[in-house]
């Protein structure tokens, strides 16, 4: 991208009235950003929805200045510009219609083929919701995948933390600029994040952590991932919206269930009785439904190589390893029948051997010990 058409990007986005829908369609009509503010008036206004007001904000000169100031401090950070039609721009959010134009990054990320997982939840964390976190992260490692969160407290910063600890890139997507962190008391893992990820805004430098911003972020949390897991939620909350913006992209949604009498499990509780998300109580549950497989190089050979990962198996998980072993692959309850295991048994317990690396499953409801 030439430095022309960012500042024509920024220019467009600091017009008043014109969202990311309007900006990508004047930008397709004409062909480029800088072409948008270079076309003719009259054949701007033949495009569906560009009236009067758009005009107008096209030809404010002091939309120019302020692109050409944010200009100045995106060069002088260093900040890294993912522009929706380039290929470095996140893959699942490029195909949701009301997606930034532009994304604006610091640190090292890296979409490319990559597993990409939203956690949301409440502010309020209890000890509940701090268990379940540090159980699925320890159990989701083994695939690699990035944590997407929103970096405020509870939740948020409690399953990037842990997938520091992990060593999984997360990201951090901000509802202000890059040139501040909210909330400050977080300005300490910043640099944490940034080795092992990095953060993700729309919004300029001049931009303030307002309310309104948190809820347009919460559309790129929802969007760049695959899927959206929500840990806990009060009855109303903006983990409930992310998650109804997953929907909204036809999007996989998933809420940890908890007790009825438990305020910050409400609004989970909701989600799930009302099919809008699927319940999951483990990592396992989640990779199964999503038919994610561990990569190629965390996965060993049967050629006597000893498995890297999760190298120890429980008595029945050890029993039926050995059975299929000897036995080869296996359809469900054929399996269940001949290892005396209750069909839900057996199938919980192939879901976490699944996780573990032991096994493979193969459509049909087939398993095979690797």
């Amino acid at each position: 991208m030439t430095e022309n058409e960012l500042v024509a990007i920024l220019r467009l986005q600091s017009c008043r009235n014109i969202g990311s829908i309007t900006a990508k369609k004047l930008i397709n009509h004409c062909g480029s950003p800088s072409a948008v503010f270079t076309d003719k008036r009259n054949h701007l206004s033949r495009i569906p929805g560009i009236g009067v007001t758009v005009l107008k904000e096209l030809s404010n000169t002091s939309n120019l200045k302020n692109a050409e100031k944010e200009f100045v401090f995106i060069q002088k950070e260093n900040i890294k510009v993912r522009y929706y039609q380039d290929e470095n721009y996140p893959r699942l959010l490029k195909h949701c219609i009301d997606s930034p134009i532009v994304l604006f990054q610091k640190g090292a990320i890296d979409f490319a083929g990559r597993k990409v997982l939203s956690i949301v939840g409440t502010r309020n964390m209890t000890g509940y919701g701090k268990a379940f976190c540090e159980q699925f992260i320890s159990e989701i490692a083994p695939l690699n995948p990035v944590i997407v969160s929103g970096f405020a407290y509870g939740v948020d910063i409690t399953i990037q933390k842990l997938a520091i600890e992990h060593g999984l890139q997360t990201i951090g997507c901000l509802a202000h600029g890059l040139n501040q962190i909210y909330p400050k008391a977080h300005l300490k893992y910043v640099k944490k994040v940034m080795s092992n990820g990095g953060f993700v805004t729309e919004f300029w430098s001049t931009s303030s952590p307002d309310r309104e911003n948190f809820l347009k972020r919460n559309r790129i949390i929802a969007g760049i991932s695959e899927a959206t897991l929500v840990v806990e939620s009060a009855e109303k909350g903006g983990s409930l919206v992310t998650a109804d913006i997953a929907n909204s992209y036809n999007r996989e949604v998933f809420a940890v269930p908890g007790r009825y009498t438990d305020r910050y499990s409400i609004g989970c509780n909701q989600l799930i009785q009302k099919q809008e998300a699927h319940m999951v109580t483990s990592a396992a549950e989640l990779i199964y439904f999503l038919g994610w497989e561990l990569e190629e190089k965390e996965k060993e050979t049967s050629s006597g190589l000893q498995k890297r990962l999760f190298v120890e198996l429980d008595a029945i998980e050890q029993s039926i390893y050995d059975y299929l072993q000897k036995n080869g692959k296996k359809q469900l309850d054929a399996l269940a029948f001949d290892c005396q295991l209750p069909i839900f048994k057996a199938s919980s317990t192939l879901l976490g051997m699944e996780m573990k690396g032991a096994i493979r499953t193969w459509p049909g409801k087939i398993f095979e010990a690797i």
